[in-house]
Formats: C-alpha cells, sequence, structure tokens
C-alpha cells in the first residue's frame, strides 16, 4: 500500500506538549500581559501584510487564504495562556494542534525560512509595541523558536498527522512573571 498512514517507513509528527507549572497567584499569562487578542491580531495582521514581499517567506504562503492572520492570532493566544478559540473554532473532532500540525506536513520548511519567520515576526513585534521587558520577550522568543522548530520537523517527508495532540501551554517559564521593578 502507498497510503501513508499504513506506510511502515511514515513517521509520526512529532508533537511534544509543554504544560508550565501553574503561576502564583496573580501573575497575568502571557497572553494577558500582552494585551489579548486585538495585539497578536495587530501583530500578525501587520507580519503577514510582510510576508508576500520576502523572497524566503513569500512563496511559502503564496496561496494563504485570507483568514490566516486571524488564525494564527488564535492559536498564539491559546498557546500563551488564553481562551481555547483556536481549537473550539478549527480544531474539530481531533483538536487545534493536530489542526496546526497537519497544515505543516509535507511543506519540506528550511532553517532559512524558519529563521527569517522569526526574524520578521518579532521585528513587527517591536514595530506594534507588543511588551518587551526582558521576561515577556524571552517566554515568548522561546515558544517561538521551539515551534518554528516543531513546525519544521513535522514538514520533512513522510510524516504523518497525529491522531491527537493536546495544546501546548506556554508559560513565564524560568522567570516566573513579569519584571516587577
Amino acid at each position: 500500500m502507498t497510503d501513508a498512514l499504513t506506510n511502515s517507513t511514515a513517521t509520526p509528527a512529532l508533537v511534544p506538549v509543554p504544560t508550565p507549572p501553574d503561576a502564583p497567584a496573580g501573575v497575568p499569562t502571557l497572553y494577558e500581559w500582552l494585551g489579548g487578542i486585538d495585539t497578536l491580531l495587530r501583530l500578525t495582521t501587520l507580519f503577514y501584510s510582510r510576508v508576500p514581499d520576502d523572497p524566503l517567506l513569500g512563496p511559502v504562503f503564496a496561496r494563504m487564504s485570507p483568514d490566516h492572520p486571524r488564525h494564527v492570532a488564535q492559536f498564539l493566544g491559546e498557546v500563551l495562556g488564553g481562551p481555547p478559540t483556536y481549537s473550539a473554532e478549527l480544531g474539530g473532532d481531533r483538536g487545534g494542534h493536530v489542526r496546526m500540525v497537519s497544515h505543516h506536513l509535507g511543506r519540506m520548511l528550511t532553517e532559512p525560512q524558519r529563521a527569517r519567520w522569526v526574524q520578521l515576526l518579532l521585528a513587527c513585534a517591536d514595530e506594534i509595541a507588543l511588551p518587551n521587558d526582558p521576561e515577556f520577550r524571552s517566554a515568548f522568543v522561546a515558544y517561538l523558536e521551539w515551534g518554528t522548530r516543531i513546525a519544521v520537523l513535522n514538514s520533512a517527508p513522510g510524516i504523518t498527522e497525529p491522531q491527537s495532540a493536546p495544546m501546548p501551554k506556554w508559560g513565564w517559564g524560568v522567570p516566573g512573571g513579569p519584571y516587577q521593578p
């Protein structure tokens, strides 16, 4: 059989799921700290308005849906501690993370494309004045690095869609919360 799901050489998608420990009372989620969905929509709208003219990223997103910036904002929001909007609206029976992983299967993303995606997104984050305190930015960049590297791994030939994959949850990490002067 040639069906990827029954091919013995097929590799299931990589879907590790980091789950941060519960934050102490009064510590906002990363989603709350950055300003919620409106801020994420500003970020992804600006970012994806620049992608078509980027020589590395333009070809990757050539057939991007007009809803793509909103979907990415919802996904990031959910991962960073916001409401499960992406999973509820787009996850279907198998969940939002399976849906996001499936978008990357077979795309053969490269390390230069991944690095450029992160670089351009962070430039847009600066432009819209996303919080730039060291604690937030270290957590935000850590997720972008982790998530984009998972996307590259899952874009390789022969990777198959996972049957299930809980949504990753990303927290403050080692700093434990925002900077308090």
